[in-house]
């Protein structure tokens, strides 16, 4: 396959830098090296290849990583998925430059305020779509505190595949639920309605106190990662999304 190529200056700028008028002058100034070699031309064409942060500097530091991008996130409690919402944003948690990026990063789903764990953001559309498309059945797990001890029938009511949610007619998917303490259990589901492991607990006459997500598909919130803390997804995260987890 062909490697694609771009414009200096468009490069730059799709990566959030500044429009390509303030990304020449950069350029101009010699702002822009790649292997120890100054760029002076805003129109030359450059290789759009995975490894450019090690060959290309801007400023002091690597080349911002080309598109397609995706990040994984461990994200804290008390900011939203979304640019709309009122509060503070994951993306807030980014670079700056990073949501002037062109195309744009995206949450892959959402958690809501009150819900940490693993959180995928991308520019990648196809990705995106792949992960959250119910054909795919790609499972997500999460840790719930409960506010009332299980009753022992959960797991039945989960697993069933009939289980309703206030508001809506159809039956979600059939999911697992593995009981650890009387008040917290894992829960692994394949579909991403609206707040839907709340609910689910809600409907069997409970209150979910604290969530956390720890997986999606058999990637794994790798315990090295802190709240708040982001690294750029290898080729081997992406596959192991849409592996089958491993057994806990």
């Amino acid at each position: 396959m062909k490697t694609p190529t771009m414009r200096l200056d468009r490069l730059l700028a799709n990566l959030g830098y500044g429009s390509r008028r303030e990304v020449g002058f950069m350029v101009a100034g010699g702002l822009v090296v790649r292997d120890g070699v100054r760029l002076r031309d805003p129109s030359e064409r450059l290789p759009i290849t995975a490894d450019m942060p090690e060959h290309i500097r801007v400023g002091a530091a690597p080349i911002d990583p080309p598109a397609p991008l995706t990040l994984v996130l461990h994200k804290p409690l008390g900011v939203v998925c979304s640019h709309k919402e009122p509060g503070r944003s994951v993306y807030e948690l980014l670079p700056e430059r990073w949501r002037r990026r062109d195309p744009v990063l995206s949450t892959i789903g959402r958690l809501d305020a009150e819900t940490s764990g693993l959180l995928l953001i991308t520019d990648d559309g196809a990705l995106l779509h792949r992960v959250i498309s119910p054909r795919n059945h790609v499972t997500k797990r999460y840790l719930a505190t409960l506010d009332r001890p299980l009753r022992g029938d959960e797991g039945a009511a989960f697993a069933a595949g009939d289980l309703v949610l206030e508001g809506e007619t159809d039956p979600l998917a059939p999911a697992v639920l593995e009981p650890l303490s009387p008040t917290t259990a894992w829960l692994t589901i394949t579909e991403g309605r609206y707040h839907q492991v709340r609910r689910m607990f809600a409907a069997v006459g409970n209150h979910v106190v604290a969530l956390n997500r720890d997986r999606i598909g058999g990637l794994d919130l790798e315990a090295g990662l802190a709240p708040g803390d982001f690294r750029v997804a290898a080729a081997d995260d992406l596959a192991a999304i849409f592996a089958a987890p491993a057994a806990a």
